[in-house]
């Protein structure tokens, strides 16, 4: 691994195209190496995972609403499938649909350090453009395990949250990375869609501040669709703001830490395998990742508390970043309101806490229904959990190794009776250092589960046999990875929309 330092220069630096964090981006994309084993069967575990949420959000409104979006765009030749629909669209509407889908619920892949991020959203863009320009499950493959590489670099070298800056930003130059990859690009036009991707896809974190909207959903397809067309400009010989990152108005300057920036961004060496895919992790629960962990001590603990209406308060010690995104230190009064949004309370490990202590289990809509949310005995448990930040939790949270790494916390729960229960977890049951860790039975055994009642039975097994099958997948075969559905019952959902402007 060479870590590569970025910083800003003056434009009259002249800062050599090798020398800019976009180019070694691109570069790493541009390589020659096959994925390795590992790498190549944890692809294979993400595209099933995607498919599991994808399916099992397709009759929710922003998932419904992209794909009527893309299919008014009318039907392409050769095109790309959309979850739930017949109709192959152009690739970039594809990838808006399926983005859409698979983000929806909040329950795909995570990877968190000094930035936030969910690498599975990579999939659905080279997903489309290996169908549509016909390319083969090995080419897919090779896509998304660059796609991840670049990914996990970035999310471990630049931070950005700490200036509200959306983690999009990172999702969007993986994507043209992997976009890349898959379509065996010269490195001077990966560079330049990298470029252009992040340029257009820059936004601020209100999409995940106060009253969270269906936006949340929309965010990371919104920046597959750019990195797909930034990826055919840069094909057709158009060039892109540059240097993107280093420029003395550019990303680093302007957007994060200013002139003075210096990250180190980790990328492999030539000839190094690719494995930052390894890295990331899955969620058992939907919902956000730094509450798998609390769901799974919250169950525990539901055997020591007793009757919960004994309970005074309880205190969450945990990190930095669970505190100020999803806990009470984001100071957010929509996280306590009974009335919020979904996409609110899957930030708001207060009422994650609450339901998973009352229910000893956590389900992608039970645990979030409108009626569940404003039960009474649940919003009096509710307003009494409170968290703070805790800086060995914080430390753990960054800690370099990855096996001693903790996203977890500490409950203090005080009883009426002024008598105290304690206990912790530092990683979700799940997480591959946690007490079940998921295996590819455990990722079928999820798709299974979500698509339940909305894929039969043949057609999960065809589906998990395609998958299975991935590095040796024809051009052809890519349609395997898209479940049968009842499309006349999803298109007789979509009527009900209103209608837009396509």
């Amino acid at each position: 691994m060479i870590e590569h330092h970025v910083r800003v220069h003056p434009s009259a630096d002249r800062l050599p195209r090798e020398d800019q964090l976009a180019w070694k981006l691109a570069a790493v994309a541009t390589a020659t190496e096959e994925p390795d084993a590992g790498s190549a069967a944890m692809a294979v575990n993400r595209v099933i995972d995607n498919a599991s949420v994808a399916v099992a959000s397709l009759r929710r409104r922003p998932v419904a609403v992209a794909r009527a979006q893309a299919t008014a765009h009318g039907a392409s030749t050769p095109g790309a499938s959309v979850f739930g629909s017949r109709t192959r669209v152009s690739p970039e509407w594809a990838a808006w649909a399926n983005g859409t889908a698979v983000r929806e619920l909040d329950f795909h892949d995570t990877y968190l350090a000094a930035d936030y991020s969910h690498p599975g959203d990579n999939i659905p863009p080279l997903l489309a453009v290996a169908q549509h320009t016909g390319r083969t499950g090995a080419d897919l493959l090779r896509g998304i395990v660059a796609a991840y590489e670049i990914h996990v670099a970035l999310v471990k070298g630049i931070c950005l949250h700490a200036h509200r800056v959306d983690h999009v930003a990172h999702l969007s130059a993986a994507t043209a990375g992997g976009l890349g990859a898959l379509l065996r690009l010269p490195t001077e036009t990966v560079y330049q869609a990298v470029q252009q991707a992040v340029h257009t896809t820059t936004a601020t974190r209100q999409s995940r501040k106060g009253e969270i909207s269906s936006w949340k959903a929309y965010a990371p397809a919104f920046a597959a669709k750019a990195a797909i067309e930034a990826v055919d400009r840069a094909m057709r010989g158009e060039t892109s703001p540059s240097p993107l990152y280093e420029g003395e108005d550019g990303f680093l300057a302007w957007m994060l830490d200013g002139p003075e920036s210096d990250y180190t961004v980790p990328l492999p060496e030539p000839g190094e395998s690719r494995r930052a895919i390894l890295d990331t992790y899955t969620k058992e629960h939907s919902a956000e990742y730094q509450a798998q962990a609390i769901i799974d001590l919250a169950r525990r603990l539901r055997e020591k508390t007793g009757p919960l209406e004994k309970v005074r308060s309880v205190v969450l010690h945990t990190s930095h970043h669970t505190h100020q995104v999803i806990g009470s230190g984001a100071n957010d009064p929509q996280k306590f309101d009974p009335t919020a949004s979904r996409e609110t309370l899957d930030h708001s490990v207060p009422y994650i806490f609450a339901v998973a202590l009352e229910d000893g289990t956590w389900h992608h809509e039970r645990s979030y229904a409108p009626e569940r949310a404003r039960r009474p005995e649940t919003v009096a448990l509710w307003r009494k959990i409170s968290t703070v930040e805790d800086p060995e939790w914080t430390r753990r949270y960054h800690e370099p190794d990855p096996d001693r790494r903790a996203f977890g916390g500490r409950a203090v729960i005080t009883l009426e009776d002024g008598s105290v229960i304690e206990d912790e977890l530092a990683v979700a049951d799940a997480h591959p250092a946690g007490a079940r860790p998921f295996d590819r039975p455990a990722y079928a055994g999820k798709f299974r589960t979500l698509t339940e009642g909305i894929v039969a039975p043949a057609g999960q097994d065809r589906f998990l046999a395609a998958a299975e099958r991935l590095p040796g997948l024809t051009a052809d075969g890519l349609a395997g990875l898209f479940p049968a559905v009842d499309t006349d019952a999803v298109a007789a959902h979509d009527a009900t929309l209103p209608k837009g402007l396509f």
